[in-house]
């Protein structure tokens, strides 16, 4: 397989995997304005030049928007393989160029988020055990950081006091997010009309600065649904899977 970097000088030419759509497409145009401020602060998008989703998407940890301490590493905002993509060794292409590209610029190592078992958005903790990642932190909710250290003795990530203990002092549902994950761009706007027409308390809080992801009250930023303060979940959800999980 061949990769290509996604850039600002060629991002209006380039899919961007999640989102295969034209940039017209209120997912497409959102996730592309999101990478091109990230760029220049270290982010970096690699995908297979084949049209599907396979790419891996990282940037220094200090600039991550994630309430996480960890000075020095890597952080990888997403890395997914699927569909007819899915089992050809790709996410091990993938993960190996992050590693390389860290090493080259002096990285103390990789950093990500999973759970104890596989919850969707989330990486693989049977891949990463696999390739060596160790978990370093846990919150309460059960959302854990991992990291792969280059070098014996490094330092370990960590998560923010804020994130080690999700929850909010408000009632009824409330979602935090941001524009990195393109799905949020179409559907949160449904949520929000759903909750309306059917008398549902719902508030959506768009994350919109580095600033407020590092110090926001959830370990995953890109989608944290909240009930009554307690977390509930980071899966993405449309008008139906909303309505079953409140019960109407």
């Amino acid at each position: 397989m061949n990769y290509i970097k996604v850039t600002k000088d060629n991002i209006e030419e380039e899919h961007i995997c999640c989102a295969i759509s034209n940039n017209n497409d209120v997912q497409v145009s959102s996730k592309k304005a999101w990478l091109s401020d990230r760029f220049d602060e270290g982010l970096v998008f690699l995908k297979s030049v084949e049209r599907g989703k396979c790419f891996i998407e990282y940037i220094p940890a200090e600039n991550a928007w994630n309430p996480i301490d960890a000075p020095g590493y890597m952080y990888i905002d997403c890395l997914w393989v699927s569909g007819s993509l899915k089992g050809h060794g790709y996410s091990s292409d993938l993960l190996s160029e992050c590693i390389k590209d860290g090493k080259d610029k002096g990285k103390k190592g990789l950093c990500i988020l999973a759970a104890s078992k596989k919850k969707p958005f989330l990486a693989d903790p049977k891949f990463l055990k696999y390739k060596g990642f160790e978990v370093c932190d846990e919150a309460d909710n059960g959302i854990q950081l991992w990291y792969l250290p280059f070098e014996k003795g490094a330092e370990k990530p960590m998560f923010k006091e804020c994130a080690k203990h999700p929850h909010i002092d408000e009632k009824g549902y409330v979602l935090y997010y941001t524009n990195q994950c393109p799905f949020n761009a179409k559907y949160v706007p449904v949520l929000e009309e759903t909750a309306k027409n059917n008398s549902i308390p719902f508030r959506a809080v768009k994350i919109e600065s580095r600033k407020d992801a590092q110090n926001a009250p959830t370990p995953i930023t890109t989608y944290a649904l909240f009930c009554d303060g307690e977390y509930v979940t980071n899966e993405q959800m449309n008008d139906k899977k909303f309505l079953k999980l409140v019960g109407k």
